[in-house]
């Protein structure tokens, strides 16, 4: 499709939404108004909660207390805002397929990589110019604050499915020549993609709740034939990468937690070999309230437990967590690989509590009962 639409105040990689075709104009205002910023014609730039965090509260994710990322200097984006060939239960983002009738699976323009990543740094700082005014905007806040208009990460992952861009590896380029890291998430439908990437990012992750192609089916809603099959393609390619690699299993009350999936998947991490394997609760929120329940979301040492078993059986070591993000970090290394300087030492403070727990999980079966006890220890 030849469409260019007019620039907003000169910037070349922002454009008006009111030139955008239908049904791409009203799914972008809808976007706009959950606080996505486009990015030329088809990517989207979007202020993570845990920036928020960082900034206000200096509170940090997982991934800076797992991998060093440094929040508050993380873009979040996506070069295929629309664009997904699943469509996932427990997708929080705007699906097309919630609205509209979708079935698009090709981006219909692709934009330069240098405009997307130029566009998405400046997209970034448009997004917190509102916090110098902001009142609880102290001395720490405005370092940080200072630090952020300097991202050095970016997330390829916030809605849709990157690997849909076809000069996804030129896009990783541009950011590495701009000094950033990259985090790829992706479904793993697209290995084709994968394989021909012309640069890899500094981390791939593939993200998975289904253990077969029943399931994926059911769970997973594919838009496309063979999805199932191409995920498998992704995961025994995935010891050929140089990059460090993530299996990100998210687990979901009433659909993965039971023994069949647990050992499925110990096969296909065999088969993978990635470099981290993380578990994570589903999260009851966006869109995905409307189509699961908020029992399907785990409490924490729920999560534990599950990948403890894991562990047992794969020979993969229980490294970290988080407890307020409900996910769990395990590695056949014994320390993470850090890709940035952010949340230094969290790991070793971290580790004490860690092996209590576990040591109650060995002691007492019971999830309640070892629940009870880390809150009178205040332990979670």
């Amino acid at each position: 499709m030849d469409f260019r639409p007019r620039t907003v105040r000169n910037k070349r990689w922002k454009y008006r939404i009111s030139d955008f075709p239908e049904p791409y104009r009203s799914l972008y205002r809808i976007l706009e108004r959950q606080g996505y910023i486009i990015v030329g014609r088809h990517s989207v730039v979007k202020k993570c909660h845990w920036t928020h965090a960082a900034l206000v509260e200096n509170r940090f994710c997982y991934k800076c207390k797992f991998y060093g990322i440094e929040s508050h200097r993380d873009i979040q984006m996506s070069p295929a805002a629309l664009w997904c060939w699943n469509a996932c239960l427990h997708c929080w983002r705007l699906r097309p397929t919630d609205t509209i009738r979708w079935d698009d699976t090709k981006l219909p323009w692709v934009d330069d990589p240098d405009l997307i990543a130029e566009g998405s740094i400046e997209a970034h700082r448009e997004s917190l110019m509102g916090y110098w005014g902001h009142p609880k905007a102290d001395e720490r806040m405005k370092r940080l604050l200072e630090e952020a208009m300097n991202p050095v990460h970016v997330a390829i992952s916030l809605t849709g499915e990157p690997t849909l861009y076809p000069r996804l590896g030129e896009l990783i380029q541009e950011y590495h020549k701009r000094g950033l890291t990259t985090f790829l998430v992706t479904r793993g439908v697209r290995p084709d993609v994968l394989a021909n990437l012309e640069e890899e990012p500094t981390q791939l992750y593939i993200s998975l709740e289904a253990w077969d192609k029943k399931s994926y089916n059911e769970f997973d809603k594919p838009l496309v034939p063979r999805a199932w099959e191409l995920t498998l393609e992704t995961l025994e390619m995935l010891p050929s990468f140089s990059s460090i690699t993530v299996i990100r299993f998210t687990l979901v009350r009433s659909f993965n937690m039971h023994e069949t999936a647990l050992k499925a998947w110990a096969k296909l991490v065999e088969i993978a070999q990635p470099t981290y394997i993380e578990f994570k609760s589903y999260m009851h929120v966006g869109a995905a309230r409307h189509r699961l329940s908020s029992k399907d979301m785990l409490r924490h040492i729920e999560v534990l437990a599950f990948a403890k078993k894991f562990a047992d059986i794969t020979g993969y070591k229980i490294l970290s967590q988080q407890i307020e993000s409900r996910v769990v970090l395990l590695s056949r290394i014994d320390k993470p690989i850090r890709v940035g300087k952010g949340c230094e030492g969290e790991i070793d403070r971290e580790r004490d509590k860690l092996e209590e727990m576990l040591d109650m999980l060995k002691i007492d079966s019971s999830l309640d009962e070892v629940e009870y006890k880390m809150v009178l220890e205040q332990k979670i």
